[in-house]
């Protein structure tokens, strides 16, 4: 029972079925080993024990009384950029350090209705602007793997709880690779989706053409278990989008039973590979592991075709006009008036607007809104914004036209393993952290990142996998037949190993 933690998504539901452990049992677990290891790491910004404890002996009951709902039981944590009604939901900042949610977003409704045990809100970079989860207002998380360093960002609490061993798997949200790139720095399985695959209503808005939520686990099996219930039009969100509905877990299972005891089970995947995504600024090592996985995809029967895609640098330049803008809009709500932080003491409504913003706002928040405020100026629309929407549209018939050639598309997610906590990077040396991945979400597209390999001390590296719109059972199926072969997603953090 001490290890409990260590099994997958697939071993606890196993368990629950075949009465090995209750739920009431398993969220005891898990709530022991975050009080007793959390103040390590912090990644949670509240916890919810208490209710997790009565939902858990509730699934126990439903369980007996023959509900056959396979996450029934399994517990979870959610980033903290999700609405959760009755829970502090604060987006990570100061300026929502009191917003207790009416209502819960769509994917927590589905989360909920499948009977899985939320344990909690998980910390992150504040309104989801950052790559190392430093700009919290709840302080910065710190990675498993080492203490010393950024476990990325803006998910890092939901990547850092995962690979702690202190929930299976765990929501989270991506505007430039905020699911891939803490995978890759906490060793794990983290999935974009397509953008309008998962709702966003009840999702704190940062760049809402680029937002979409996803899925952090160790594998890809755990990703498909939790994606599962998130997926689904949702009449309340505009740019949720009607499409047929997969079954990931299935999807995962025929790509098994199809291969058999096949030597080669990935024959006819083409996996398309661009110079432009090993240009420079990438880590020696980064690339050693790579290069050594996309061998190890030919080996299972894969072949490596070349392509073309948009220049990483260009790319980077056109997110970083248009994300700030999009921002400086969605957080003009946040005024000090109706809900959230508010100055003290205001001296007319310009002051408590100024003061409100100045005071809630940490940095980089404040950073982004004046860089997109200033994109949307009069003088300056045309000449930035509409210029950076004109090249986010060559971007995705770069993308189009690279898929002509290939089923999918290999990169490292990051350019560098987890760097040091209190770096005091600038500003555009934390962009680049996303260079890899920034492009997927102006085009939409799916993408996954997989732990490859560990540097020479012992940190995690991941590969991302690109799909074609609306194929994450691709994505998940490439990476999981990957993983039935290799052992990467199978190593623990320091953390994870710890006992209570």
């Amino acid at each position: 029972m001490s290890e409990l933690h260590l099994l997958s998504t697939q071993q606890l539901i196993t368990g629950l079925q075949d009465k090995q452990f209750s739920s009431a049992e398993l969220t005891e677990h898990y709530i022991k080993r975050i009080d007793a290891l959390d103040s390590k790491i912090n990644s949670f910004i509240t916890h919810t024990s208490e209710t997790a404890r009565a939902q858990a002996q509730a699934a126990d009951e439903m369980r007996a009384q023959g509900d056959k709902r396979p996450l029934l039981g399994v517990p979870m944590a959610h980033k903290d950029i999700f609405c959760t009604q009755g829970v502090l939901t604060t987006c990570g900042s100061k300026m929502l350090h009191n917003f207790i949610s009416p209502y819960d977003a769509t994917i927590v409704t589905n989360i909920d209705k499948a009977g899985m045990i939320s344990l909690g809100k998980l910390n992150m970079d504040e309104f989801a602007m950052g790559s190392d989860n430093e700009s919290s207002y709840y302080g910065a998380v710190h990675n498993p793997w080492n203490l010393e360093r950024v476990p990325g960002g803006s998910s890092g609490g939901s990547a850092a709880a995962v690979a702690s061993g202190f929930v299976p798997v765990a929501t989270a949200s991506d505007t430039g690779g905020s699911i891939r790139q803490p995978a890759s720095f906490c060793g794990l399985t983290g999935i974009k989706p397509t953008y309008g695959r998962v709702s966003r209503f009840g999702m704190i808005a940062y760049a809402s053409s680029l937002d979409q939520a996803g899925s952090l686990g160790r594998s890809a099996m755990d990703c498909a278990y939790l994606l599962q219930p998130m997926i689904g039009h949702d009449p309340r969100d505009a740019t949720s989008i009607k499409h047929d509905m997969p079954d990931y877990v299935q999807d995962l299972n025929h790509a098994v039973a199809t291969a058999g005891d096949s030597a080669k089970p990935l024959e006819g995947l083409r996996i398309g590979v661009a110079k432009e995504y090993f240009s420079k600024g990438l880590d020696a090592e980064v690339e050693q592991a790579v290069r050594a996985a996309l061998k190890q995809y030919e080996a299972l029967g894969a072949t490596i075709v070349e392509v073309n895609i948009t220049d990483p640098e260009i790319t980077l330049a056109t997110y970083y006009m248009l994300a700030p803008a999009e921002a400086s809009s969605n957080l003009s709500r946040f005024d000090g008036v109706r809900f959230g932080y508010r100055c003290e003491n205001p001296t007319d409504l310009i002051d408590l607007y100024t003061r409100s913003r100045s005071e809630g706002f940490g940095p980089e928040v404040q950073r982004r809104i004046l860089t997109g405020t200033y994109a949307l100026s009069a003088g300056y629309f045309d000449a930035y914004y509409t210029k950076a929407q004109k090249v986010r549209r060559l971007i995705v018939q770069d993308f189009e036209d690279a898929f002509v050639n290939c089923d999918v598309i290999a990169s490292p997610t990051a350019p560098t393993a987890a760097y040091k906590l209190a770096e005091d990077l600038d500003p555009a040396t934390m962009y680049l952290g996303d260079v890899y991945t920034i492009g997927v979400n102006l085009a939409g597209l799916p993408a996954l990142s997989q732990p490859v390999g560990l540097t020479s001390n012992g940190l995690p590296i991941g590969l991302q996998l690109i799909g074609q719109y609306w194929q994450e059972s691709k994505l998940l199926s490439t990476a999981h037949l990957f993983q039935q072969h290799t052992d990467h997603h199978l190593q623990h953090s320091t953390i994870a190993k710890e006992t209570v």
